[in-house]
């Protein structure tokens, strides 16, 4: 059937259409139930349903077709990771001779280990796990760059525990990331790897209560993941001992050294033993920040991918021209009733702009949620478990959650707002396709904002179509 976009001012002095021929249902299908679906799907039969030969026919009917759907669903997502090949194919350069170890049996890792990396799902390392998990056991410090949704938080989570003293119940690894989010989900990674040995992992995160996390220091962590500032807080209150620290890991690397957060860094890193290991983990790691790593590592091997591969190639990238802010709104009210997705991120530059987005989507009828970090811890969590689960399928964001987190059913972002800087606009739509998936990435673009759309293209040797007419078949 045929579908049309367009966009105009309120006089309608200028509109623009797509003609977009798609086989799949239009109707607001973002917000259908999985029992919608359903019932919609066997449509066609349902008047037959009053005879019990109609009834068979029916169950016999959703049988093949649930049979079929199965049996073309995607592989378990960590699996088809493990399997995709151009993910072990990336490029990358390195400032050494590195190893590449094509398995994780290869890697002289402990056997309760290995049990929780394969009850985990996976079964072939990354092209960034073969590389650097070897050099992290080594006990090298490590400068790891790869594309969003390569492996990059299991293969710091896999050497942090392969270095664990299991018997010692005190700090022994010290993980940093930028956000609450992210810190809870490396805990979970942790605590799922690490499954059969027994080991201690806690969230030291803001926005939380202090006397649990006191609580939980004092009972004794193998491994601390956390945001900067309440790990700070809880080393001056002398709950978090740092003596057996052995290993400091920066997620989100270029974010953490950035300004917002490097002064922290550099306040918990001085509480640190001068021996240390640091690791350094990143999609995007400028130059400016690799140039500030001489201050507290000790050469650091570099494996860096190589930047032509960073744009990640499963990610199909658009942009639509609206020429005017007040143009966007519509422009995305139109391709909701035209695109059918699993879920989707749209993301925003400031917290007023998610704020006013989402009351607009309310008022429209249309079921979102929404993030920012002024909203109370509780609050994020919620709504990242409900995402999570499916229970939302629209989330209008902040860059709070552009880095690291990892939800596999995201399958459209939408860049309401271009970002500020180049790097943000990889992790931004490294959200999508993850684990080889496929993913589309739609860029809202006024007139001003086509010099930012070409630096982007430039930096990335990539190119950003307009959006074509068939982009719900892509998703």
């Amino acid at each position: 059937h045929k579908r049309t976009i367009f966009w105009s001012d309120r006089e309608g002095v200028k509109t623009r259409r797509h003609y977009v021929t798609t086989s799949r249902q239009p109707s607001r299908p973002l917000f259908m139930t999985s029992e919608r679906v359903r019932t919609r799907s066997f449509s066609p039969l349902l008047p037959l349903r009053g005879c019990v030969a109609a009834e068979i026919w029916l169950y016999l009917f959703s049988f093949l077709y649930f049979a079929i759907a199965m049996a073309s669903a995607p592989v378990p997502i960590r699996k088809r990771l493990l399997k995709e090949e151009d993910m072990t194919k990336i490029e990358f350069e390195t400032s050494e001779e590195v190893d590449v170890t094509p398995t994780f049996d290869t890697m002289g890792l402990r056997e309760d280990l290995l049990r929780g990396i394969y009850a985990y799902g996976f079964e072939k390392p990354s092209a960034i796990q073969q590389r650097a998990i070897k050099q992290i056991i080594k006990g090298r410090d490590v400068i790891a760059q790869s594309q969003s949704g390569t492996g990059k938080t299991a293969t710091f989570c896999v050497s942090v525990l392969q270095c664990l003293d299991i018997q010692v119940r005190e700090t022994q690894a010290l993980i940093l990331a930028p956000t609450r989010e992210l810190a809870g989900q490396i805990q979970k990674v942790l605590l799922a790897l690490g499954d059969y040995m027994n080991v201690q992992c806690h969230s030291c995160i803001g926005g939380t209560n202090v006397g649990e996390d006191i609580r939980k220091l004092d009972y004794g962590q193998h491994v601390v993941a956390g945001t900067p500032g309440r790990v700070f807080d809880m080393i001056r209150r002398r709950s978090l001992r740092t003596r057996a620290i052995k290993m400091l890991v920066l997620d989100e690397a270029d974010e953490m050294l950035n300004k917002g957060f490097k002064e922290q860094i550099y306040d918990v890193y001085r509480y640190l033993p001068p021996a240390t290991q640091v690791c350094l983990i990143s999609a995007t790691l400028p130059h400016e920040i690799l140039e500030m790593t001489n201050k507290f590592m000790t050469d650091p091997i570099r494996i860096l991918v190589k930047r032509d591969e960073l744009t990640l190639e499963g990610i199909k990238q658009f942009f639509v021209a609206v020429e005017r802010e007040e143009w966007k709104f519509d422009t995305l009210c139109d391709l909701y009733d035209t695109l059918t997705i699993t879920q989707a991120v749209i993301f925003c530059n400031t917290k007023r702009k998610v704020d006013w987005l989402t009351e607009k989507m309310r008022e429209a009828n249309f079921t979102v949620s929404s993030m920012h970090g002024d909203m109370p811890q509780k609050e994020r969590e919620s709504i990242m478990k409900e995402f999570r689960s499916g229970a939302s399928r629209v989330l209008i964001s902040t860059d709070v959650w552009a880095r690291g987190l990892d939800v596999p059913q995201v399958s459209l972002i939408i860049n309401y707002d271009l970002p500020n800087n180049r790097e943000l606009y990889i992790h931004r739509i490294g959200r999508s396709g993850r684990y080889g998936r496929k993913g589309v990435a739609i860029n809202f673009v006024k007139n001003d904002d086509i010099r930012i759309l070409r630096d982007i293209e430039q930096y990335y040797s990539t190119q950003i179509d307009e959006m074509p007419m068939n982009v719900a078949d892509l998703i």
